[in-house]
C-alpha cells in the first residue's frame, strides 16, 4: 500500500515528515521522491539491520535534495528524538506497523512461523526480553493472560499449559520447539492461523507494541501542524482498534468527548480508510489482512 500511504499524507515539497518504521526504506524513498530540495524526512526504527538501510540512503541524499536523518530508536521516542534535531512541528507521520518482511524472512530472528530459527523475536537485538525467554520462564496463568489477551486464542489455557508441560522435560529454544509443543492443539485445517496467533502474543509483549503505539500516536498528534496527516497501516484488529479509537475520540477506548458547545474533543479526525487492492494481496499475501487509516489533525478552535 506504498502509493496509498504516500498519497494519504499529502505531502508539502517543503514540509518536514516523518517515516517512523523506516524497515527497508520503500516508504522513506516514496516520500523523498516527493519532497522538494527544502523538505525533511525523519526515519525511525530500533532494528540494527534497518539502520544499514538507512545509511545507504542518506549516502544517496548528500549533495543537494531533500535532506534525510535516521534515528536509530523505538517510535515512542518520537517527540524527544525530533526535540534533539530541533524539530517541534510536523507535517505528517507514517506508520507501518507489525514485523518488516526481512524480519518475516530471517529465520534467526523467529518471527516467522514457517522458518525454523532461534526464538528471539525481538525488534531491537539489544533488548533484554526475547520470546525464548518469555516462554521458558512465565508461568501457566501468565501465558495464558498474554495467548489471550494479545493472540485472541480461543484455546489460550491448553496452549499455556502444553508450552509448560514441554518445557518440564526440555527447553523450547527454537521456533521448531516451539510449534512441536502445541501442535495437538491446532484444530486441524487451521494450523497456520492458530501458529500466527501464538507468535503475534508473544510478539507483542517481547517488544511491547501496544504500548509504544499508544505513545507514538499521542506524540504524532502533538506534533502536528494543523491539517498534518496521521498515516497508519496495521496488520491486526488490536493495532487497528487503539488507531480507529485514537483517530475517532483522540483516546483509546474511542469515547468521544464533548465541549461545553457539543464539539468533539478529538484532535483528529478520520479521512481515509482502505485496504489492499486485490492485485496487491496478489503479490504480497501479507497485505490481505492490512488496514490502511489516514488522520488530520484538527485546528485548536477557542
Amino acid at each position: 500500500m506504498l502509493a496509498e500511504a504516500v498519497e494519504g499524507l499529502a505531502i508539502r515539497p517543503e514540509g518536514i515528515y516523518v517515516d517512523v518504521t523506516f524497515g527497508g526504506g520503500g516508504h522513506s524513498r516514496a516520500i523523498l521522491k516527493a519532497l522538494g530540495s527544502g523538505g525533511r524526512l525523519y526515519a525511525f526504527d530500533q532494528d540494527g539491520d534497518a539502520a544499514e538501510c538507512a545509511s545507504a540512503l542518506m549516502r544517496e541524499c548528500v549533495g543537494g535534495g531533500p535532506s534525510f536523518t535516521f534515528i536509530n530508536e523505538n517510535f515512542s521516542h518520537l517527540k524527544a528524538f525530533l526535540r534533539l534535531h530541533g524539530v517541534r512541528r510536523v507535517d505528517g507521520v507514517l506508520a507501518d506497523l507489525g514485523v518488516s518482511s526481512h524480519q518475516f524472512d530471517t529465520a534467526e530472528r523467529g518471527f516467522s512461523t514457517r522458518l525454523d530459527g532461534e526464538l528471539d523475536m525481538r525488534m531491537n537485538r539489544q533488548a533484554s526480553l526475547s520470546a525464548r525467554e518469555l516462554v521458558n520462564n512465565s508461568d501457566e496463568e501468565e501465558l495464558c493472560r498474554l495467548l489471550r489477551l494479545y493472540g485472541e486464542l480461543p484455546n489460550a489455557r491448553q496452549m499455556a499449559r502444553a508450552i509448560v508441560k514441554w518445557r518440564a522435560e526440555a527447553e523450547i529454544v527454537t521456533t521448531g520447539d516451539l510449534k512441536a509443543a502445541v501442535s495437538k492443539h491446532l484444530p486441524r485445517g487451521m494450523e497456520n492461523k492458530y501458529l500466527a496467533m501464538l507468535f503475534q502474543a508473544l510478539r507483542i509483549e517481547v517488544n511491547g507494541e501496544l504500548e509504544a503505539l499508544k505513545v507514538m500516536l499521542q506524540q504524532a498528534a502533538e506534533l502536528m501542524e494543523d491539517g498534518g496527516r496521521l498515516v497508519v497501516i496495521s496488520y491486526h484488529s488490536l493495532e487497528d482498534r487503539l488507531v480507529k479509537n485514537f483517530m475517532r475520540s483522540g483516546n483509546f477506548e474511542g469515547k468521544v468527548e464533548k465541549d461545553f458547545y457539543g464539539n468533539p474533543l478529538s484532535p483528529m479526525r478520520q479521512v481515509k480508510k482502505c485496504t489492499a487492492s486485490e492485485e496487491e494481496v496478489s503479490r504480497n499475501s501479507r497485505a490481505r489482512s492490512a488496514m490502511l487509516r489516514v488522520g488530520e489533525k484538527m485546528s485548536v478552535k477557542c
